[in-house]
């Protein structure tokens, strides 16, 4: 299986990085729907997607606006955009409100009941996370491998989620802080890297990639990853564009 990073930054794209965005083109799987959405219609493979949110901040969502210019009408109407009730309603409200959004948008919003079954025999998982407003987190498994998305929550190392994510293949975990913020990681709900490396030991996952990365570093040389590979030593730095295999 293929993962792509359409989007690895949080809050506001950069030169480097869109907002959160991850496909899995084989299967039509989307995680999330910021701004690198927009790198959509380069890797699809699939007429059919499925795409889940984490939560409706706009860095995650703001996205789903791309659809209608991106997709043909057919893959539109096949498209079907799952999450927290509330929280796609208050998409619908008010992202595609006239007044910001004067088209209808084709695809459906599906709230999030148990676990979702996935195309070639893959199944999805959700589980809740710490962040203002909420947030969710997902498991996805398939007989060759698995995958863990954990993003807007706040990493500690005996955080409630590690039992959802323990021996994943692949972990795509925020670090939107490095160690120096522990106090506004808590306030803001975001992640520091070596809490997130820690995460990923006690849940024995077998590759930790980072993303949702503060858009004010101005080089990602700034982000001291050997700290994390101290802690855990199979960590990735998400850039944009990456492919991984799982």
């Amino acid at each position: 299986m293929k993962l792509v990073l359409l989007g690895t930054g949080g809050y506001f794209a950069n030169e480097r990085r869109h907002t959160a965005c991850l496909l899995l083109p084989e299967v039509g799987v989307v995680l999330d729907a910021g701004s690198g959405l927009f790198r959509l219609g380069e890797y699809r493979e699939t007429e059919r997607l499925d795409v889940f949110l984490s939560h409706a901040h706009l860095d995650h969502v703001l996205g789903l606006t791309y659809l209608l210019g991106m997709l043909p009408a057919d893959v539109q109407q096949q498209t079907t955009v799952h999450g927290d009730a509330a929280k796609l309603a208050a998409i619908r409200t008010h992202l595609f409100s006239d007044p910001l959004f004067p088209v209808e948008p084709a695809f459906r919003m599906q709230p999030l009941v148990g676990e979702v079954a996935l195309p070639d025999g893959g199944k999805l998982s959700y589980f809740p996370l710490g962040h203002p407003g909420g947030s969710i987190g997902y498991r996805l498994d398939w007989p060759s491998g698995s995958l863990a998305y954990v993003t807007d929550t706040t990493a500690t190392p005996d955080a409630c989620y590690i039992d959802s994510i323990r021996g994943v293949s692949v972990l795509v975990h925020e670090a939107y802080f490095g160690d120096e913020a522990d106090e506004m990681a808590s306030l803001t709900g975001h992640s520091c890297l070596s809490d997130v490396a820690r995460v990923a030991a006690a849940a024995e996952v077998g590759l930790l990639v980072l993303v949702h990365v503060n858009p004010l570093l101005e080089r990602d040389e700034e982000f001291d990853l050997q700290r994390a590979k101290n802690i855990f030593a199979a960590t990735l730095l998400g850039t944009d564009r990456m492919e991984i295999e799982f």
